[in-house]
């Protein structure tokens, strides 16, 4: 069982950038934004409802797919995995959590998740129950506006991703991705010039829907173009000296190839 606490208002403080690199004003102000976001998000629910606060591990499993659904769960640190089982009953990673974002609303229409949510690294989620969430939201409807802009927001996402995943070649899925977990621990005032992969090639791969030497490759290449580089600690930690580089990679691959004529 994951331990519990009261949420203390603590919580609500935005993460401080304190060992990022320097950014432009631009994804400055865009960070501070995300990062004001879930403070007020987290400020709201506090004043309005009792969230309830749960310290995570690497490997612990806030809920599982089958389980009944009370809850919904905003993570205030760390990352998590998605988890469903296909249809040979391989694991399949559908997708990645990041500071901010909620966990359970595939829980809501058949009244059970439809996925596990594993953490990857230590974090905090905190849960909310949803009947509670929505009778808050008769008397106050910021709440529910609330609730439709983290719904609207994962539907975004999830339509960027499945867009991403079927037009690109491997390696420019590959810098996506990267650029994509970069930006979320910027948005979390961490720094992302340095980041530790909390996946392996393989989930990586599985993922992106590609192989584990595919996914090697790309991240071989990426590496020979100097857009990344491996730390000395192992291929993990992989550095990132400039994020925009990976955007400008992901860039050039959809670009059309100049035609020659004969």
């Amino acid at each position: 069982m994951l331990s519990t606490a009261p949420v203390s208002s603590r919580s609500f403080l935005p993460a401080v950038a304190s060992h990022a690199e320097p950014a432009s004003q631009a994804d400055r102000q865009a960070e501070l934004v995300a990062s004001r976001r879930v403070a007020d998000t987290l400020k709201l629910l506090h004043e309005r409802l009792t969230p309830r606060r749960r310290v995570v591990h690497a490997g612990d499993v806030v809920y599982g797919a089958g389980e009944r659904f009370a809850h919904l769960y905003i993570l205030n640190a760390g990352c998590f995995k998605m988890i469903n089982l296909s249809a040979d009953g391989r694991e399949q990673v559908v997708s990645l959590k990041f500071r901010g974002d909620w966990l359970g609303f595939d829980g809501i229409a058949a009244g059970s998740y439809a996925c596990d949510a594993v953490a990857m690294d230590t974090g905090e989620v905190l849960a909310i129950r949803y009947d509670q969430l929505l009778s808050a939201s008769i008397g106050c409807p910021s709440l529910l506006t609330m609730l439709h802009e983290a719904m609207s927001r994962e539907i975004g996402r999830d339509r960027d991703s499945l867009m991403s995943v079927c037009t690109l070649p491997a390696a420019a899925r590959v810098a996506e991705f990267l650029r994509s977990w970069a930006d979320s621990l910027a948005k979390s005032g961490l720094r992302c010039d340095q980041i530790t992969l909390r996946m392996t090639r393989a989930e990586i791969g599985n993922y992106l829907g590609m192989t584990l030497e595919t996914v090697s490759r790309a991240l071989s290449k990426l590496a020979r173009g100097k857009v990344i580089a491996f730390s000395e600690k192992g291929r993990r930690d992989i550095r990132i000296a400039d994020v925009a580089a990976l955007s400008e990679f992901v860039q050039s691959c959809l670009e059309p190839s100049p035609v020659t004529l004969q």
